[in-house]
């Protein structure tokens, strides 16, 4: 009898199990999405931070208290040397206490920290099917991995990836994932004058040529590319449509949370081998490839594209893409709020690591930097500043039983290092990593299984 009173008071309020008055009341009980412009937001970070302003970029003026800094011997403090100034000298050392020394002072101040309630992924293969690319049959799979949001149904995020792989492979192959765009319908690029496209097979082609697999992931499925969206995308879903925390994860590393989530679903793919998976991108996602392979130790390599400050460059060379630059509104939102404090009461040379200790991350497993020609990408994505950090991270490879680059000494455009762990090769061309994708194919074929 009390179960048929239970029962008919349930229908007299319209509650269904699971059903639509039940969800209105889920959603009525969790607080609103906050939804504030990325200006706001900036303004809102510069306040709990107690900045009035941030600096103007670097100054071609010497003179200038702002001037370009060029001078190398600032740019790069000894990765090897732990916070209390005591230097590493042992493989143990480095792994036990100066790796997570650095870790730290990435998650405090620059990356911002994953929270510990980040929502599983369930991944579903939406379809798969045989395709001939480049004369190459394949097996094309689009997959999506859905975020639990059951603990806040406002906010959806499904994480897009395409895995493409030889039809006719005997075995599991190697992966490249690529952080990739999606362009809106009809958008067309504008070429400057005088363009000539590149000549040549496209890095897709070259993969599947070498008998390997490639995987494109969309960063903007996991985080939009703004700073209003940061109380969108995973970084909102897991802070229940509010704002950031002044140490919370920024999109950079929320994207780089993403690829480690799609290497969790290629590692169950039969035709993946999950131990020989790389990571690639270009220019802010070139930036997310640095720092997913620095985080994630089972990336086995990674192209780094035209990555600039807050990837590869760096940090202390105020050249070009500056930390100026990366505080501003349009670019706060890939950093934690920490971040802009270094361009208000703190300037560059207070950080307390820099991009080389980042490449040092990835450390023993190969890395390879790649840029284009100043004449074509200027410099803003400072090219030197990216072999420094390179050479500057040497040291922490040979500890580890690693070779370098072999020199100190910038190399004449269009020559590959690739003789250690760690490479790097400046190309002709302009912003892309299409030029140096046959050098690094060779590169990478020494690491992988034959």
């Amino acid at each position: 009898m009390k179960i048929i009173l239970i029962c008919s008071l349930l229908k007299l309020a319209h509650i269904s199990f699971g059903g639509p008055a039940t969800d209105r009341l889920l959603t009525d009980s969790i607080p609103p999405v906050v939804h504030l412009t990325a200006v706001q937001d900036h303004q809102r970070i510069m306040d709990l931070l107690h900045i009035d302003s941030l600096r103007p970029g670097p100054s071609t003026n010497p003179k200038s208290p702002n001037a370009d800094n060029i001078r190398e011997a600032l740019a790069n403090p000894d990765p090897l040397r732990m916070n209390n100034g005591t230097r590493v000298t042992s493989a143990r050392q480095w792994w036990k206490k100066r790796r997570p020394q650095i870790l730290e002072a990435f998650d405090k101040d620059i990356y911002g920290r994953v929270p510990r309630n980040v929502p599983a992924v369930h991944w579903q293969i939406i379809s798969s099917k045989h395709e001939i690319k480049d004369s190459i049959p394949v097996i094309v799979k689009e997959v999506v991995g859905r975020v639990d949001n059951s603990a806040y149904p406002l906010i959806k995020v499904d994480i897009q990836l395409t895995v493409t792989t030889p039809a006719l492979a005997k075995g599991p192959v190697p992966v490249m994932m690529d952080f990739g765009f999606v362009f809106p319908k009809g958008f067309k690029f504008k070429f400057p004058p005088n363009f000539k496209r590149p000549v040549g097979p496209d890095w897709k082609e070259l993969v599947l040529d070498k008998g390997w697999g490639y995987a494109v992931l969309i960063p903007n499925s996991i985080q939009p590319d703004n700073g209003a969206g940061l109380t969108e995308g995973i970084i909102g879903l897991v802070n229940r449509g509010q704002p950031r925390k002044l140490d919370d994860w920024g999109a950079l590393r929320a994207w780089a949370w993403g690829a480690s989530r799609a290497l969790d679903f290629l590692r169950t793919d039969k035709n993946v081998n999950g131990r020989e998976v790389g990571i690639e991108g270009v220019s802010r996602n070139g930036k997310a490839a640095l720092i997913t392979m620095a985080y994630d130790p089972r990336f086995a390599i990674t192209l780094v594209g035209s990555s600039g400050r807050g990837g590869a460059a760096l940090f202390r060379r105020n050249l070009g893409e500056t930390v100026g630059t990366l505080a501003s509104a349009g670019e706060y939102h890939w950093f934690c709020g920490n971040f802009l404090q270094y361009d208000g009461t703190l300037n560059p040379g207070d950080l307390p690591v820099d991009s080389h200790e980042l490449i040092a991350l990835c450390a023993p497993r190969p890395v390879f930097i790649s840029c284009g020609s100043p004449k074509l990408e200027g410099h803003w994505e400072d090219d030197r500043g990216q072999f420094m950090a390179e050479v500057a991270a040497g040291p922490v490879y040979r500890l580890l039983g690693k070779k370098g680059l072999g020199t100190d000494t910038m190399p004449p455009i269009g020559t590959a290092l690739v003789q250690g762990a760690l490479a790097f090769r400046q190309h002709h061309g302009g912003h892309t990593d299409g030029p140096n994708w046959p050098a690094f194919l060779d590169y990478a074929a020494r690491f992988f299984k034959k």
